[in-house]
Formats: structure tokens, sequence, C-alpha cells
């Protein structure tokens, strides 16, 4: 398990969720990691893990909607370990969860776009400008299929999704010339902490019954029953970040089950057999 061996990789909001999955996974493949989060206790807790079970890990506290903290995070990773080859702009929040549109105020929306969307182009940018000059290298931007699929409900998450996947290929376009890859992963149906995160304090009684109803229809939505996970996502992520994809650059790849790919359709016998 040495696929990034002598790698140097950032993984933004790696504390818990999605991202931690990504950060273990990479340090058991042999890179060095840093853990950026703007929770010191979990994420402190997550580099003393991995650092006891044999691997190198960095904990640094950051505001991705801070771009002198992101700016400050790449060149911090660089002067501590000589480099950067793989940047992970995972850190993102919710909006919070109302009864309709008609009811949003929007008051989260410079919030939300702050660090889901400013987040993930400082870090590409930030990021892009190192490899640029060291060879190239891998950024993965952390979607979801909230912003491939319409829906009802936390409008301003989707909208800042929806612009994640698009200024991926923008920048990917941009970036080739200099060998730095640029994809994005679309996770769906993955329990993370984030979902309660977009509950209002009126609804957060009411959130165990409401995650219950929308997890049975995402199952019934999935093509495929099993639930995915954070290592899911990460294995995706792992793809993305060695030479494996060195062709690949400017996709957004769903990690959701094959949701995005369509309605389940009633389940038929194989061909040339008898119904019983």
């Amino acid at each position: 398990m040495t696929e990034l061996a002598g790698k140097v990789a950032i993984v933004t909001g790696a504390s818990s969720g999605i991202g931690r999955g990504i950060a273990e996974r990479f340090v058991a493949e042999g890179a060095a990691v840093v853990v950026a989060d703007v929770r010191d206790d979990e994420g402190q807790a997550l580099t003393a893990e991995l650092n006891a079970g044999g691997g190198t890990a960095r904990f640094r506290h950051t505001d991705v909607g801070d771009q002198a903290a992101v700016r400050e995070l790449v060149e911090t990773t660089v002067a501590t370990f000589g480099g950067l080859h793989v940047m992970v702009n995972n850190a993102g929040i919710s909006s919070p969860l109302k009864k309709g549109l008609f009811h949003e105020d929007l008051e989260e929306f410079d919030r939300v776009m702050r660090v889901n969307l400013l987040g993930v182009m400082a870090g590409t940018r930030d990021a892009a400008r190192h490899m640029a000059e060291h060879g190239g290298g891998s950024v993965i931007n952390l979607g979801s299929i909230g912003g491939i699929q319409a829906g009802g409900g936390v409008s301003t998450y989707r909208a800042s999704k929806a612009a994640i996947i698009h200024f991926t290929k923008c920048a990917a376009i941009e970036l080739a010339h200099y060998e730095v890859r640029v994809n994005c992963i679309a996770p769906g149906n993955i329990p993370t902490p984030i979902l309660a995160s977009s509950a209002t304090d009126e609804d957060r009684e009411r959130l165990e019954r409401f995650e219950a109803r929308i997890r049975a229809q995402m199952r019934d939505d999935r093509p495929l029953k099993r639930e995915g996970t954070a290592a899911d996502v990460a294995e995706a992520a792992l793809y993305l970040a060695t030479d494996r994809s060195r062709y690949v650059t400017g996709v957004v790849l769903p990690v959701d089950g094959g949701t995005v790919a369509g309605k389940v359709i009633p389940r038929k016998p194989p061909p040339g057999t008898t119904p019983s």
C-alpha cells in the first residue's frame, strides 16, 4: 500500500466524515498528509491517531473561507514537507434546512458560498501555483450529486456545489498546460454529519425522523442497494490522486451508487428464465 509514497497531500475539512476517510486512506498509502480544519480538537485527535499508526500527518487550523488562511496552509505545508502533490478541497457546510423557498431568507448565503465555493477556488489556485512550478499535481474538489441533480430544499448548498463543478472544469482547462489535473468527486447518499448541520434550531427535535425518511428515499432511488461510505469516496480520491489517472482531468465522478444514472426500474427475471 504505497501508491502515494513520497507524496504530500492537503485534505481540508478532514476532521470527520468524507475528509477523514480520505486522510486515512492517503496516509495508509504512504502520503504525508496535512489535516486542515476549523475543529481543533477533532483534527488534532485524528492527526495523533494517524501518527500513532505509523503514518505522517500534521494538523493545521484553517478556515477555508479566509483566502489568507488558505494561502498560509499551502505555504506551511510546502515549508514543512518540501512540496505539495495533491490538494483535496473537501471542506464544506450546508445551508439551513427550511420548509421551502418561500421561507428562505438567504441569511446564510454569504457564509455557505465563502466556505463551499471560495474555499475550493482559493485552494485550487494556491495549490496550483506551487504545482505548476514543480512538475504538476492533482487537485480534487468535492462537489455533490446535489450540484448535478436539481431538487427542493437547501438551495444555496445545491447552488454552491453546482458552481464547484463548473469551476473545476474551467480550472482543468486552464491548468492542463502545467500538468496540473483538476477533477471533482460528487458524493451522494453518504452518511456524514453535514446533514445534521442543515437543521435549524426549531427543526432539531424532528431531525432524526427527517433523516430516516431521507435515507429511506435515497435507498429507494439508488440502483445499488449497499450503503455508501466515506471509504468509498476515499477510493475515488485515491484514484484521482495517483498516476493511474494521469490522463484524467476536468471530470466529475459521482460516487453515489448509481443515483444520478437514473431511477430504479422494477426487477425483471434474467432473459430465458420463467418467472416463478
